[in-house]
């Protein structure tokens, strides 16, 4: 899952490099005096789907990590990192607490004259 994860991202970063390549292809065409319409329509539509993909597969990575980062389906919640830490506190407390009584225990069975 992470390896597809990663995997995702490299393939956006070189969706951007040809995002980067049609632009300036655009530019330098642009820059002549005659342009080719040709060309800039084709590399016109390349930059527009390369931008659209670029975005959609960002946002997906921005849920994803949205949901990962908080455990919940919205961005912004912290409830289920709060929730996760107070459970765990209660847990470490309950053990210390039954470790005690355990101690207590041993020392009772050990030393009859208490």
């Amino acid at each position: 899952m992470a390896n597809d994860r990663l995997r995702a991202l490299e393939d956006v970063e070189k969706e951007i490099a040809l995002v980067l390549q049609s632009a300036g292809t655009i530019v330098l065409e642009l820059s002549k005096e005659k342009a080719n319409a040709s060309l800039l329509d084709r590399q016109l539509n390349q930059f527009q789907t390369s931008i659209n993909r670029v975005e959609s597969e960002l946002s997906a990575q921005i849920r994803y990590l949205t949901q990962v980062a908080t455990g919940q389906p919205h961005e912004g919640s912290t409830y289920s990192a709060r929730k996760d830490c107070q459970m765990a506190l209660n847990r470490a407390e309950y053990a210390r607490v039954k470790l005690g009584e355990l101690g207590h225990t041993c020392e009772t069975m050990l030393d009859p004259q208490t």
